[in-house]
């Protein structure tokens, strides 16, 4: 349970950030795919993701401008090791284009690199293919699903495949149903709808109120069923959420107990404790938990350091 209201001190949100990257820089080569992940679809897919989610996370750690000089060196040598190492300067993202052009993947990961600068038009040409036929729209994909592609879209500056708004409403926090209790799936659909609305924390004003005041109400329950189950990946995730809100509440007493669950190497466990084994394979279980972390702490670092928190 929370032990007390008041946010949490910089210099502790800011902590779990820098353990965080330090642990995913070390571990980088962990996210280098296979040759077996390169001959299947589904594996390359798969492996695809976590990359993906790496460069959100140093574009948010620039954007957020709460990184100290190590700490900015540090993302961008990640960020620019992901493009040019991992996805071979977007060709691999342009193969499997290739392979399967209605694969909504190669758009979303590679719409975070060319937000940053990065650009592969061999690509960009590509994608136009699949976007102007009707099988993109009529796709059938969950609503937070679909409102991923349309982020990735918006971050491109292309035409929206469908309504924005529309896209939101199917969701089932865009419904604002009665509050659920602990229901994994639920979970990750809601975080990851304020995810895609707000672009990664970048424009928090794009919840709509009525929405932000139905998730104000609930956060503080849902975080105090999580961290009572000591579910540290979907924790961060709300932690996030709590940073996207008009006022966040930064709670003190639950990101001592999210701090407190880091390994001492800065991995993040996903559930309880730090699972031990083969490095790689504990890589694979806890790489999705770290990234939250350094994503929370970045979003609740900004937060702290601005006007908006109360206090």
């Amino acid at each position: 349970m929370t032990v007390t209201a008041a946010p949490a001190p910089p210099a502790l949100l800011h902590g779990v950030g820098d353990r965080a990257l330090t642990w995913l820089d070390e571990h980088r080569d962990f996210f280098r795919l296979t040759d077996q992940d390169r001959t299947s679809g589904a594996a390359l897919i798969e492996r695809l993701k976590p990359i993906g989610e790496l460069a959100i996370n140093m574009q948010v750690l620039f954007r957020e401008g709460v990184a100290g000089s190590h700490q900015h060196a540090r993302a961008g040598q990640l960020l620019d090791f992901a493009w040019r190492e991992l996805l071979d300067g977007g060709n691999v993202l342009a193969a499997l284009q290739h392979d399967e052009p209605f694969s909504p993947v190669p758009l979303e990961v590679y719409a975070c690199f060319h937000e940053l600068g990065h650009r592969h038009p061999a690509l960009e040409a590509a994608l136009e293919v699949p976007r102007a036929t009707g099988t993109w729209t009529a796709l059938e994909m969950v609503p937070n699903r679909r409102l991923g592609v349309l982020n990735a879209e918006r971050k491109m500056k292309l035409p929206p495949s469908a309504d924005f708004d529309q896209a939101l409403a199917a969701t089932w926090l865009g419904r604002m149903p009665e509050p659920w209790s602990v229901q994994y799936h639920v979970a990750y659909d809601l975080t990851h709808t304020v995810f895609h609305v707000t672009n990664w924390g970048e424009a928090p004003e794009r919840i709509p109120p009525a929405m932000a005041d139905y998730l104000a109400r609930y956060l503080p329950a849902w975080m105090d069923d999580w961290a009572d189950l000591e579910h540290w990946d979907l924790l961060g995730e709300l932690l996030v959420v709590d940073a996207c809100l008009p006022r966040p509440t930064l709670d003190g007493g639950m990101w001592e107990q999210y701090a407190a669950a880091q390994s001492d190497s800065g991995a993040m466990p996903i559930q309880r404790g730090m699972p031990a084994g083969d490095p790689e394979e504990v890589f694979d279980l806890v790489h999705h938990p770290t990234l939250v972390a350094a994503f929370a702490s970045a979003m609740a670092t900004s937060r702290s350091l601005s006007a908006d928190v109360p206090g």
